[in-house]
């Protein structure tokens, strides 16, 4: 090291009044408050599997990932989880149901970033309660039977929720991310990337290269030290089509096009659409286009849509973030569509697809 840069005092605390610190459980602590029972663990390695077949074609269900945009009420949100558990064995044998458990949220600017962030809605920001609200969330959905997937945004979230988790998203912001791409390719749960927020999915088909190879990334152990994480590569991974600039992308032509380029580049033909975003025009209420859209097209042969993901919530649009005037289950982030909407698309689709 360059010795005058050595001796260099730094310009300001690191952490000081301006700066302050606030402690945060270790991984390992907060598993440990918040176990996972051996009959759970062993439930979700089950459904890890189910999603893995069919991704690989191997199960011609459709995985359905289902939910609300963002987690910001737990009560609601397992109502919600209540209502889709009983509606699952009416569908299991055409549609896998995985519900949508995001306690992070992307922002292109400022605004709350989610449960595990803000789980006061006040922006307190006590990220310490945030991470026991979001895993014991997780957890009791998980015991209602479904399967939990979540969009992982930090890094050094993961080790705090992987266990729990049988599908993630990495998303259209950070699929073109290094450190997102090393995380995924260590993960037990199958990883969907989604294409750039300008639609090109030649950022995805690199993201899912990268995830099936080994890696060496810095990361944390369970304890909170931090430590070089070797991982294996993760093979379970898909293309998720959610258009762009406010296009779509996922009719016949742009899936079509997309299963080519997967096989060009020799990766498994097998997507997943995204029924919101750009696809639905930011439009809540088109997502049942779309959904009927890729079901037209499974009906016609087309083996390359795996799934579909709705954005969903037990009532219908979205309310401004004002705590102690919030209506139940209704989303603070993206408009979603309503429960009896849900119900209705999602038994649609089973019946069709018999």
């Amino acid at each position: 090291m360059n010795a005058s840069l050595a001796a260099a005092p730094l310009t300001e605390p690191l952490h000081s009044a301006a700066n302050p610190a606030r402690p945060l459980p270790t991984p390992g602590e907060l598993r440990r408050e918040l176990p996972l029972s051996s009959k759970l663990a062993a439930r979700i390695d089950a459904q890890r599997r189910a999603i893995h077949e069919i991704l690989a074609g191997h199960d011609d269900r459709l995985l359905v990932v289902v939910g609300p945009c963002s987690i910001h009420d737990p009560e609601a949100a397992l109502e919600y989880a209540r209502r889709l558990a009983a509606l699952a064995p009416r569908v299991e044998d055409r549609l896998l149901l995985v519900m949508r458990v995001y306690v992070e949220k992307p922002r292109t600017t400022v605004g709350w970033k989610g449960l595990a962030y803000d789980p006061d809605l006040d922006g307190s920001g006590d990220m310490a309660r945030g991470l026991e609200v979001s895993r014991r969330l997780m957890r009791e959905v998980a015991e209602l039977g479904l399967p939990v997937a979540t969009e992982l945004l930090q890094p050094m979230l993961a080790p705090y929720l992987e266990d729990l988790l049988s599908w993630v998203a990495i998303g259209a912001r950070t699929t073109e991310s290094q450190p997102h791409r090393e995380l995924a390719s260590g993960l037990d749960a199958a990883v969907g990337f989604k294409n750039a927020t300008g639609g090109d999915i030649g950022v995805a088909l690199d993201a899912m290269r990268a995830a099936a190879h080994s890696h060496g990334h810095f990361g944390l152990d369970e304890a909170g030290r931090p430590v070089i994480r070797e991982t294996a590569g993760n093979p379970h991974t898909q293309l998720v089509l959610r258009g762009g600039h406010g296009e779509p992308n996922y009719q016949a032509p742009h899936v079509q096009a997309a299963r080519r380029a997967l096989e060009e580049a020799g990766l498994s033909p097998r997507l997943m659409v995204d029924c919101s975003h750009a696809n639905a025009r930011k439009d809540h209420r088109r997502q049942s286009e779309v959904l009927l859209d890729v079901l037209a097209q499974r009906q016609a042969g087309e083996t390359a849509l795996a799934g579909l993901m709705l954005e969903s919530h037990l009532h219908e649009g979205k309310q401004a973030l004002a705590p102690g005037r919030l209506r139940p289950g209704v989303s603070v982030t993206d408009a979603c569509i309503g429960w009896e909407t849900t119900e209705h698309l999602l038994l649609t689709a089973a019946e069709r697809l018999r």
